[in-house]
């Protein structure tokens, strides 16, 4: 069972969220939160596997609530809901730990594989929304990329890649033909080499340094 936490000012949200998430047998929906500061106060008394964080709240918005709460729960997944126009805090939101982002439109369907996605090590990244974030995520690591090297090796640089395109370490082994205990041993040693601090951040180092 995935335990679920919906944080969104708008009431009538939430309750479509709830709807639209409690549809999968294997999701449950256990608090809900009108602002960051309530977030927080819920993850304290709740065990939450996957948070859906709006971004404009009041009180505290989701950027600094992603993290306050990736600081004091690391292993806890957050996905932000976004608007088209928000995608600069999107990308704020991944630097902050999210584990990816999504339109507020996106259909049921998108929002359940998500929850599975994230809890089985993936990255969510609604395609529209990273048409607009990529570019400007690669104009602000351009000098960066240019100065870092780091030696990874051929199968280092496969899961990398893989990383970047958001798929779980499940379909990674399943594509390199590597167990998942293998795959998740190489991302801890990735993750040392790079200097990341998570698959999120692993990611986003992947694509600025177009490894392929």
């Amino acid at each position: 069972m995935f335990h679920v936490m919906l944080v969104e000012d708008q009431e009538i949200v939430r309750q479509g969220l709830r709807m639209i998430l409690e549809q999968d047998n294997e999701i449950r929906v256990s608090c809900e939160a009108s602002n960051g500061l309530e977030a927080i106060e819920k993850m304290a008394a709740h065990r939450v596997d996957v948070i859906f964080m709006d971004i404009r709240m009041p009180d505290m918005n989701g950027i600094e609530a992603t993290r306050k709460i990736k600081d004091q729960w690391p292993d806890t997944a957050i996905l932000i809901l976004t608007t088209f126009n928000d995608d600069e805090y999107a990308l704020e939101a991944l630097n902050e730990g999210a584990s990816g982002f999504l339109l507020k439109t996106s259909d049921g369907k998108k929002l359940i594989e998500a929850v599975y996605s994230v809890m089985n090590g993936g990255v969510v990244l609604h395609d529209e929304v990273t048409a607009k974030v990529m570019p400007r995520l690669l104009k602000q690591s351009k000098k960066a990329a240019a100065a870092l090297h780091v030696d990874l090796t051929e199968r280092e640089r496969a899961i990398t890649k893989r990383i970047g395109q958001g798929k779980t370490n499940k379909e990674i082994a399943a594509e390199l033909y590597l167990s998942i205990g293998t795959v998740k041993n190489h991302i801890s040693v990735i993750l040392q080499k790079t200097g990341q601090r998570d698959r999120t951040q692993l990611a986003i180092y992947a694509v600025t340094h177009d490894i392929s």
